[in-house]
């Protein structure tokens, strides 16, 4: 039986110059690279230069994601940037990565799940492919979090960084089998009674201002592990595929012992799951995908593999989506 699959053509990814070491992090709080590496597993993170925003970190990973593919910007009719972190309170981010690229055809819009953004995105693009309400599609998270952290507050400050990552999808007819190239399951999930785990303390209706981030770690700990292995054996079970058939994990990069101990609940090797999280930090939205990048750019994904990517965020919101490379 022929289906349409969103088949990912191409990908890319962009990272601020400027690089803030754990070393550096320590004479600006009270903290230490050791304690750092032990509870998170980052040594160091990313940090947008000043007026460098995240429609230009957007525009910079969608150019490459786009040359990766061989695809135009004229060819692209749906743009949707994840992010939590936009350039203004309106309009939409990706409007501006729009103008940026030339891409004046699409449907340009943001899409806001917070860490969760990117695989959010991801599965709405392809509702729209698979609808067929638009060919090709450009899938971007991009973060500058360095903004809305409080510099005061060990606990959150040594977390985040900035960063982008993109990929070029389009619809293409497959055969209905496990066996296709493509998106072939998605699952979202949200709990709004859990917004107090994770959020911004500030906002235009509330505050009026930006607010800082705030987290509960160890609750959001326990609930990342429990829910992104739930996440992921679900979008298995729809796709008719088990943790043998996966060839990568390729997981939202908030701290190793999450990565470690959601593909310990799937029963997956470490040596099977990309891990960026020590150069990078959490990128939020941005970090499945600029993982993903620096995986095909290394040659370790290849064509056919099977991709489970997952990740969770403020909200609380959390999914994942299995992809054929």
């Amino acid at each position: 039986m022929s289906v349409t699959r969103s088949v990912c053509l191409g990908c890319g990814s962009y990272l601020p110059d400027r690089v803030l070491t754990n070393l550096e992090l320590s004479s600006m709080v009270e903290t230490s690279d050791e304690w750092i590496v032990e509870r998170t597993g980052i040594r160091e993170r990313r940090i947008a230069a000043e007026g460098e925003t995240t429609s230009d970190l957007a525009t910079r990973a969608a150019e490459r994601a786009l040359a990766h593919a061989g695809v135009g910007a004229e060819e692209v009719d749906l743009i949707i940037l994840a992010t939590a972190t936009p350039d203004y309170t309106f309009p939409a981010s990706a409007t501006k990565v729009q103008a940026n690229l030339g891409a004046h055809q699409a449907v340009a819009f943001d899409q806001h799940a917070v860490c969760a953004g990117f695989v959010f995105a991801l599965a709405t693009a392809d509702t729209f492919l698979r609808g067929g309400n638009a060919r090709t599609a450009l899938v971007i998270g991009a973060e500058t979090f360095s903004r809305i952290l409080d510099w005061e507050d060990r606990g959150t400050c040594v977390l985040f960084g900035d960063g982008a990552g993109a990929v070029v999808l389009r619809a293409e007819q497959g055969e209905g089998t496990a066996q296709d190239r493509g998106i072939l399951a998605t699952d979202l999930n949200t709990d709004g009674r859990l917004i107090d785990l994770l959020y911004v303390d500030g906002g235009p209706s509330s505050t009026q201002t930006t607010g800082y981030l705030r987290m509960r770690g160890q609750e959001v700990f326990k609930k990342a592990v429990t829910s992104l292995a739930e996440t992921a054996r679900t979008s298995m079970k729809k796709a008719g595929v088990s943790s043998d058939d996966i060839a990568w994990i390729v997981p939202h990069q908030a701290n190793i012992r999450i990565i470690e101990g959601t593909a310990r609940k799937l029963g997956v090797a470490p040596e099977r799951v990309v891990t960026t999280v020590a150069r990078h930090g959490n990128t939020s939205a941005a970090s499945v995908p600029l993982a993903l990048s620096e995986a095909v750019a290394a040659g370790s994904i290849k064509r056919g593999d099977l991709l489970l990517m997952e990740a969770i965020g403020g909200g609380m919101s959390w999914g994942s989506a299995l992809l054929r490379w």
